[in-house]
This record gives structure tokens, sequence and C-alpha cells, in this order.
């Protein structure tokens, strides 16, 4: 297995099943190295579609079955007996019936797994809220290894989503308060039940978690007076020139809503699909008076995703 120990490969096997990462980002060619493959294809399958976490939040039936015709494929190629589990299981799910819902679960550095229900269809009753989408991981990354933003504060996150950044947030961090938010009501209510899978018996936290509807362009004077956040976050908000001067405008808002004497901090990350719309949301920044910093230091992976695209994150202050 070259420098991959067994352990590596059906860890990395593991982690990629459950966030749903592509098949052909699987380290399979590791598997045709070692002669005893058998053996682990059985830890492969125990680790993924007979693990607990996949009996209790399962990823999509379609991709279970693709994950598994491709095991059995490279098990037939080194191995002269066939594995009845590896078939019992495949056609287990071939008489299943597909769920609207699917969970990609993703690990924390501590080996708890964090599991959010998404959509089938990636973009779902109008909206793109859910779904787990890149700058969100890579905001939770940057979380992880700077738990001491949060440590104390009441923390509000715009455009929550499913909920992955604050659910890692609050799991890993000593906060005060967090406050999810989101306007569409089907993305509120599956964050909520996110919340409910991923933090309810998290006895790590004792932080207190709301979850607030939030229109960014008819925000009332009251509700920021309620939400009093010294840290916001964001992730993947940038998307849409036509949102680009409400978001400001709420940041400007947010930012001149002094909490405790101290203005608060905001960190936003993006992914820049389209240089044109970023540069327009840097732009009505500065019109708006806000100043921005880039965020340079290096943030460790610790999820499976794509970090081939641009992704940037910033820091705004008055």
């Amino acid at each position: 297995m070259g420098h991959k120990t067994k352990k590596d490969v059906i860890h990395s096997f593991q982690v990629n099943f459950f966030a749903m990462g592509l098949l052909n980002k699987f380290p399979w060619d590791s598997l045709d190295e070692e002669l005893t493959t058998s053996d682990i294809i059985m830890d492969i399958l125990q680790k993924t579609c007979l693990h607990p976490i996949c009996l209790k939040n399962p990823p999509s039936l379609k991709y279970r079955r693709r994950f598994l015709t491709e095991l059995i494929k490279r098990h037939e190629m080194i191995a002269a007996e066939p594995l009845d589990e590896l078939y019992d299981a495949l056609g287990e799910l071939m008489c299943a019936q597909e769920e609207d819902v699917c969970y990609k679960s993703y690990f924390l550095p501590t080996g708890d797994a964090v599991s959010l229900a998404e959509n089938v269809a990636l973009i779902a009753q109008g909206t793109t809220g859910l779904v787990t989408w890149e700058a969100a991981l890579y905001l939770a990354e940057w979380a992880l290894g700077n738990t001491h933003i949060f440590k104390s504060k009441t923390v509000l996150e715009l455009g929550s989503g499913i909920g992955l950044t604050g659910i890692v947030v609050c799991r890993s961090s000593s906060l005060t308060k967090y406050i999810f938010s989101d306007c569409h009501q089907t993305v509120l209510q599956r964050l909520k039940d996110n919340i409910t899978n991923s933090l309810t018996n998290s006895d790590s936290n004792s932080a207190s978690v709301n979850v607030e509807e939030l229109h960014w362009e008819n925000v009332s004077e009251e509700q920021l007076q309620r939400i009093q956040a010294n840290t916001i976050i964001a992730a993947d908000v940038v998307y849409d020139p036509d949102i680009i001067a409400c978001l400001v405008k709420l940041l400007s808002r947010l930012l001149n809503c002094k909490v405790q004497e101290n203005h608060p901090d905001v960190y936003i990350a993006s992914t820049v699909r389209n240089p044109q719309t970023y540069d327009c949301f840097k732009e009505e920044l500065e019109r708006a008076g806000l100043r921005h910093v880039i965020m340079k230091d290096s943030v460790a992976q610790v999820f499976p995703y794509n970090r081939a695209s641009t992704i940037e994150m910033i820091k705004i202050h008055v």
C-alpha cells in the first residue's frame, strides 16, 4: 500500500463515503496493491455501509448503490472467493425506496461526526440553502483552528443554510450564544432538524442556541438589539449580485451596533465563482465606509471536498 497504512486507507474510504465524496477520489488503487484485500474490503464495508452512522443517517440510496457496486467490482478483480456480505448489502439497497432527504456526515478531529440532512435534489424548492457548499466547510475548518475567537462570544451566522458551520463552531468552541439565521422557511425547518440531530446531546457545549428568521432587507432595529452579537460569520453569501446591496447595508448596521462598547468582528468566507460579483461586493463595502482585510493564515483541511476552487476569507471592520 505504498506509504499508506491499511488504517489510513480505511479511514480515507470512511470520511469520503460519509461526505458523499466523488467516487473517483477514493483511494481504490491502494486496494489493488494489497494481497489481503478481502479483509480490507470487509473492514471498509463495516466502516461505511454497515456503520451505525450509516444505519441512522445514511447517504443517498443511489450513492450507496454506486459505492457498493464499485467495491464489489474491485473485490472481484483481486479475490477468488466472493464476499456474501457485499452482495447482501447491495441486495438490500436494490429493494429500498429512495428518500427525498439524505445525510452527509463530517468527522471532527475528535472523531465525532456531524450528520446533516440534505435534499437529494441539489437546488430544491427554490433555494440553494438545502445543501452544504465549499465555503461553509472552509469556514468550519477555520473555526476549528481559531476557537479562541469565539470564546465567551455571542455569534450570529448569516445564511446558515443547513447548519454545518454553526454546528461545528458550537461543538468545538466555548461560546456563550450562537444564533443561526436564514430567511427561507424550508431551510429554517431543515436547519432546526439538523441542530436537534447534532447539538441536543452534545455535552461538550453549554452555549444557548437560537434560530432566527432574518430577512436582510428588512431587519428591524428591535431584532438587531435583541441579537447583540459580538462576532458575525457567513459563508457563501456573495453569489448573487441582486442581494449584495442589502447584505452590505445589513453588515453596516451590524458593525455600527456596538456591543459592550465594541464594534463586532465580521468574517466572511466566499467561493469566488464569479470574480465580477465578488469585486462588486468589495466595492459596495468600500462605498459603505467598511474596510476589509484578506485573512492569509493557512487553514488545515479537515473535511473531504475540492479545495481547487478559490475560497477567500475576509474580515470586515469599520
